[in-house]
């Protein structure tokens, strides 16, 4: 039987895959690599890996076909998670989140399939972005809830913070979804396409990326100012170090993805800066997940 450590390395390294790949998908992107497999779920018409033909270069063929190699990592880690828990004999809530993983990567999976057989249309890569996102999400509620007991007599016995503590948490995370969107749409508008082929236009938000950047901007302020304001309250009522760790990081991470996104801003968007502020999504979801998690279950 799975100890509770091997379950919960599992479920970080299930965490750092669903991050992970959302992290080389933005790579994909920015080295214009979204049609180096022109179709899906193949490589190319008859082959699921890669051709030498002279209209897609070499080296944007290999980016795209090891994004979808890394997939086959993704649903590794989903299926140990699933074994693990199954085998531990864990509560039907930590079972359900299990089964969520390999369900949602393959969910995933037919998305980039769409994506690419769509042409790369800015809409798509933002539905695949925020799905991911999203799995980030789950994933992190599964690591918090192998961690829990199954029994709820033997929960710790100091009581949540007060409900509207609670329900602030939770509209944090609805503004994080809106600035997770608003950000998908700078996206769609902005340099990085997935393709720069001259013998296809990748089609684009026709809307003034100045905008986009400034509504994406206004909610990371609100985001920000949430987040302080709900770290006053806490301070009112008092909670366990666990939550205030879990609200620092959270801030912490808030402050530096604003300040990858100024930079970004002001330096032409480079593309190493677009990976690392993927990756800063990624870690902000998770941490607001385990913030969450920590503020509505006893502590």
């Amino acid at each position: 039987m799975p100890s509770l450590r091997a379950q919960r390395l599992i479920a970080a390294a299930v965490v750092l895959t669903q991050g992970g790949i959302a992290v080389t998908g933005a790579v994909v992107r920015v080295t214009a690599s979204g049609l180096g497999c022109p179709t899906w779920p193949q490589c190319f018409p008859g082959s699921f890996t890669p051709v030498a033909v002279a209209e897609v270069p070499r080296i944007h063929q290999a980016v795209e076909f090891g994004n979808r190699m890394i997939s086959f990592l993704v649903v590794l880690t989903a299926a140990l998670a699933v074994i693990a828990v199954t085998r531990a004999r864990r509560r039907r809530e930590v079972l359900v989140y299990a089964w969520l993983m390999p369900a949602s990567t393959v969910l995933q999976a037919v998305i980039g399939g769409i994506t690419v057989l769509t042409g790369l249309l800015w809409w798509t890569v933002a539905i695949h972005l925020l799905v991911s996102m999203g799995m980030v999400w789950l994933a992190t509620l599964l690591y918090v809830k192998i961690g829990e007991p199954d029994v709820h007599s033997d929960f710790p016995t100091v009581p949540p913070p007060p409900a509207p503590l609670r329900r602030l948490t939770a509209f944090t995370g609805v503004t994080l979804a809106a600035i997770l969107v608003a950000g998908t749409l700078v996206t769609g508008a902005g340099p990085h396409a997935g393709d720069k082929s001259l013998t296809r236009v990748v089609p684009r938000l026709q809307v003034e990326i100045t905008t986009l950047v400034h509504l994406h901007g206004t909610l990371l302020v609100a985001y920000l100012a949430l987040l302080l304001g709900l770290g006053f309250g806490l301070a009112a009522v008092g909670v366990t170090r666990r939550v205030w760790a879990r609200l620092t990081v959270l801030l912490a991470l808030t402050l530096a993805q604003g300040l990858v996104g100024i930079v970004q801003y002001y330096t032409g968007v480079p593309a190493v800066l677009v990976a690392v502020h993927v990756a800063g999504a990624a870690a902000c979801t998770a941490a607001t997940a385990a913030l969450w998690c920590a503020l509505t279950t006893p502590s």
